[in-house]
């Protein structure tokens, strides 16, 4: 079958690993993707530029001249192929980012219904949406195997921060997904992602790039204080866009409905920072904390029972593996 992928933020973290999953494994696909570069970089889709299945774009999601411009490309390929999808990867999701409420708002709901709309307008068949564990707030962990879908959303016990408005805003493009399909006008999901991480972060704010880069460049590394008592599990970057293809696959997983897409390798940060510390060959490493985060939840567990029940998807990078490969990425 013959899949025309249409994929927003494609040089982001999601983005550019889903060109390089789906041009490495399958001749007849094709990718139309665009990116404004907010939080990556073209080096991140290089390789694949002079690719002739890979038609790349410097676009912008909130932009409706460039976003009609993508349409019409669209509707000019559609017959050549069996199948349009479309995923949306073009999110503010670094930290630093969550609390500006009018960006996060601009992207992640607007942008992201817009989107959804251009899918549904071109006959596209399924549209896979990227949504986010932080709907979880600080109650994103249980134990009783972690915290599922069907769990009631306890926003109540969120504290009353900006950070919140990004949740909020990404649960909403959930319910955007969920009407959809219900009305009968695409296939689809939600998907929650929790602590992704990736060798190739070209832009590393994330904690584990953090934590290796600093100690790279500083001999030392400067944490939260959140992070005394912070524990997560951590998702390799090719293990989520896996679970994106693999629902891309599923027909009958895309009802409308949302998949946790996580592993169950708990961590403390401390004991990450001292981990990386010891593949980097440092004894006693240097760790200081200094500033706070509001809204930040102390341990984060989610249940990927629907997901694995559901489809054949299952992690295959563990944290070890995962960390050898960022260490070698970012200390070369």
């Amino acid at each position: 079958m013959s899949v025309l992928f249409v994929i927003s933020g494609v040089t982001g973290m999601t983005g550019n690993e889903l060109v390089h999953q789906i041009l490495s494994k399958d001749d007849d696909a094709r990718i139309i993707g665009f990116d404004n570069f907010y939080a990556s970089s073209i080096e991140t889709v290089e390789e694949y530029l002079d690719d002739s299945r890979f038609d790349f774009f410097e676009y912008d999601l909130n932009n409706e001249k460039e976003m009609d411009a993508i349409k019409s490309l669209v509707l000019d390929m559609k017959d050549e192929f069996d199948e349009i999808v479309y995923i949306n990867c073009a999110a503010v999701v670094h930290t630093e980012h969550f609390y500006n409420v009018y960006e996060t708002y601009q992207t992640n709901v607007v942008g992201m219904n817009d989107f959804l709309n251009q899918a549904i307008d071109v006959g596209a068949q399924k549209y896979i949406n990227c949504s986010t564990s932080e709907v979880y707030s600080m109650n994103s962990w249980n134990e009783h195997g972690g915290v599922k879908e069907s769990d009631y959303i306890t926003m109540a016990n969120a504290e009353h921060s900006q950070r919140t408005s990004y949740a909020t805003g990404k649960l909403l493009t959930e319910f955007f997904m969920k009407d959809a399909v219900n009305k009968g006008k695409i296939k689809g999901c939600s998907i929650r992602f929790a602590n992704v991480y990736s060798k190739d972060e070209k832009y590393p704010k994330h904690i584990i790039p953090h934590i290796i880069n600093s100690f790279k460049n500083d001999g030392e590394v400067t944490l939260l204080e959140n992070s005394k008592k912070n524990r997560r599990t951590f998702l390799n970057n090719c293990d989520s866009c896996g679970a994106v293809l693999e629902l891309c696959r599923t027909d009958s997983a895309l009802d409308g409905s949302v998949y946790n897409v996580a592993t169950d390798e708990e961590i403390s940060i401390i004991d990450l920072t001292k981990l990386i510390a010891e593949k980097m060959g440092i004894e006693d490493p240097v760790i200081k904390f200094e500033g706070y985060r509001e809204s930040d939840p102390e341990r984060r567990i989610l249940s990927t029972e629907k997901l694995r029940t559901r489809t054949e998807w299952k992690p295959l990078v563990n944290l070890d593996k995962g960390l050898d490969e960022c260490i070698e990425n970012y200390v070369k």
